[in-house]
Order: C-alpha cells, then structure tokens, then sequence
C-alpha cells in the first residue's frame, strides 16, 4: 500500500490514523504542495482533482480520503481495530459518518483556517467569521453532546471511523479559543480526551516532526 499525500493535510492524516488503527504496512510518498507538485504529473495521473491524499492498493488506485478509510476498514477488518460496526449498529455507524463530513466538518474546518492556518501562513484572522461560526459549531456540539450522554462513542460503545474521522480537524482546533466549545460540554470533552490519546494518532503527530 501506497499513500501520496502530505502529513500535514487533514485528509491524509484520517487515511494515515486508519493505517495505524490497522497496524498495516505502507509506504508514505511525500508530496510537495508548496511547488505545485499536487496539481501536476506524477500525481495528477493519481487523483485527477489535484489534491492529497491518494492511495494505491496492489492495482487499485483511490482519492477521497473518507472513501479511501473505509476500503481499509473494511477490506482489512479483521486485522487491528475493527473501526466499523456489525449488523444494526452499522446504521448508526453511516449516520454519524455522514454528520461529521456534512456538519461538523464545514464548520470545524472554516474555524482552524482562521485559527490555525492563516496564522501558518502569516495571513491575518477574519474575527468576524469567526464570530459567525461559533455558534454554527456550538449547535452541532449540542447534539454531539446529547448522543455521547448516551453512548461512549458516536456510533455506539466502540470507537469507530465516526470518530476518527474527527481527528485531524480537532487537532487544528487544540489551542484555539474555539476548543472551549468542545471544555464546555463534559461528554463531548471526555469523547475529545478519549480519542486523542489513542496510540495510533499519536504515531500520526509524530509524523510531522
């Protein structure tokens, strides 16, 4: 297995996190976004829409980093965390995958580009879009809250690709005056905690040094 993509791109550390979850073998490519390289031959060859990660397993070529996750969950299921769910519970497993990409995401997302990467970038912070967004993210919290009261993990009692997938943007948000919305409500903090102590995130982080 191949994975293209950069260590600090959020969507090649959720496929990077899977691979570790699964204590699979890879090979990690590293591509120069700084000079273009994602845009331009040998990669576009790769993922024709220019951007990290893709993904190469034997013959079979993938881009889309949430698509990319699941054939490693699950063609590889039997092998280190499961990271789907069996029978009924897979119904919930799809529905929270699908608010993470579709609610969480949008938000958490266009909050660690003002926070954390114009910063990076020497770019300046728009307060106002900030002020506009927290509250957007403050909402979808809320009801991250109500299920986590109920559940350990948001697709049920195991820890799951729901949740991974959460990963990369909350790492961008550590340090943020928006992590307090995540302090604010006691089970969406103790689910924060949880999942980023996991040893195979770590391995991911360390992987930017």
């Amino acid at each position: 297995m191949k994975v293209h993509g950069s260590p600090v791109s959020t969507a090649t550390m959720r496929v990077l996190a899977t691979l570790q979850e699964k204590g699979l073998d890879y090979e990690f490519l590293l591509v120069d976004m700084a000079s273009g390289a994602h845009k331009k031959e040998p990669f576009i060859s790769l993922n024709p829409f220019g951007q990290v990660p893709a993904f190469e397993d034997e013959d079979l070529i993938l881009f889309e980093s949430r698509a990319i996750t699941q054939h490693i969950a699950h063609n590889y299921h039997d092998k280190g965390t499961p990271l789907i769910c069996p029978g009924k519970q897979m119904s919930a497993f799809s529905v929270w995958m699908e608010v993470e990409a579709h609610q969480f995401n949008p938000v958490a997302s266009k909050l660690y580009w003002e926070l954390t990467v114009k910063q990076f970038l020497g770019m300046s912070t728009d307060n106002a879009v900030v002020e506009e967004t927290e509250p957007k993210l403050a909402k979808v919290l809320d009801v991250y809250e109500k299920r986590l009261s109920e559940n350990k993990y948001l697709a049920g009692d195991v820890f799951t690709l729901a949740d991974l997938h959460h990963l990369p943007a909350i790492n961008y948000l550590q340090g943020t005056r928006s992590m307090k919305l995540f302090d604010e409500r006691p089970h969406v903090k103790a689910w924060v905690d949880d999942i980023i102590a996991r040893p195979a995130w770590g391995k991911v982080l360390a992987m930017r040094k």
